[in-house]
């Protein structure tokens, strides 16, 4: 998109222009708001328009003055934020008066906005929602009249404390109104999944039990699976280190499957181990009158008690 001018040295003059003051390492506020005007020019002119946008907009917080709103106007042009564009123009506009700067190329800029905006009706299932469009905040629920917004694929989203936000997508075309209803309703609590054996008898118990012991066979599948790879890479790596021209990277890519193989290996042959363990332990003890103990010793699985 072409560059657009902006009204520098007149805005400037009207913001710099206060009394000196006795401690000139305290600007006036007209001072500060100059300072950040022209800091959005220089931004604008190296076409950092975000950031000129910020300095703009904090200028005219600042010392409100309708030149500024013209640079706000033409910046959010330049992010092809079209219905922001119109509303700064506008305002423009109307706070300048008869006086307004080149107000006949801004009433014709605003012509060609208008034709690419439309408008969007939000509404949430709660009141005080903080509503914003592709990130930018436009107002609180209930909003009193539709928003205008830019042609193309839109975001909306809107959000509460304590709620999780809500997010819609919506294209509209130059003309159109939308309607864009968010709700944000607060996730149920999850209950704690227990798995109580004794409660659920026999069936419950065995059921465990069975699936304890696919869940062990699995991972002794892995331990064997991973052990048999790693056994593999390694013995091409050794197969590897004697060619003749054997490339580095080859040998650390292989050096380094051999390692991971036999890491996720043995992983998976101690959850095997402990596993076996716990199944063993609730096949013992399917029935309420044996008393049985399973541990895992360094030398080995101990199982104690009365059969």
């Amino acid at each position: 998109m072409t560059r657009r001018p902006l009204l520098a040295l007149l805005a400037a003059h009207a913001l710099l222009a206060s009394p000196v003051l006795a401690d000139p390492a305290a600007p006036s506020p007209m001072q500060e708001a100059g300072q950040h005007f022209e800091r959005g020019v220089s931004l604008y002119d190296e076409a950092d328009y975000r950031a000129a946008l910020i300095e703009f907009r904090r200028a005219y917080e600042i010392a409100p003055n309708a030149v500024v709103l013209y640079n706000v106007g033409e910046t959010y042009y330049q992010l092809q934020n079209y219905a922001a564009a119109l509303t700064a123009l506008e305002r423009y506009l109307a706070e300048s008066g008869d006086a307004a700067d080149h107000r006949a190329e801004v009433q014709k800029t605003i012509g060609i906005l208008k034709t690419r905006v439309g408008k969007i009706a939000i509404t949430t299932n709660v009141p005080g929602c903080e509503i914003t469009i592709d990130d930018e905040f436009v107002g609180t629920s209930p909003l009193a009249h539709p928003v205008s917004i830019s042609i193309g694929r839109r975001k909306i989203t809107a959000m509460r404390t304590g709620l999780p936000p809500d997010t819609r997508f919506i294209e509209i075309a130059a003309g159109d109104t939308a309607a864009a209803s968010l709700v944000l309703v607060k996730p149920a609590p999850i209950a704690p999944l227990v798995l109580d054996a004794r409660a659920a008898g026999n069936d419950g118990r065995g059921t465990l039990v069975t699936a304890s012991w696919i869940t062990t066979g699995v991972l002794g599948v892995g331990a064997l699976t991973f052990g048999a790879l790693a056994f593999k890479e390694s013995r091409d790596l050794s197969a590897e280190k004697g060619k003749l021209g054997a490339s580095a990277s080859d040998l650390s890519s292989k050096a380094s499957h051999v390692k991971t193989f036999s890491a996720i290996g043995d992983i998976a042959g101690i959850a095997a181990l402990v596993s076996g363990v716990v199944s063993l332990k609730l096949t013992l003890s399917r029935s309420s009158t044996h008393e049985v103990h399973a541990a895992l010793a360094p030398t080995g699985i101990l199982v104690g008690g009365n059969f």
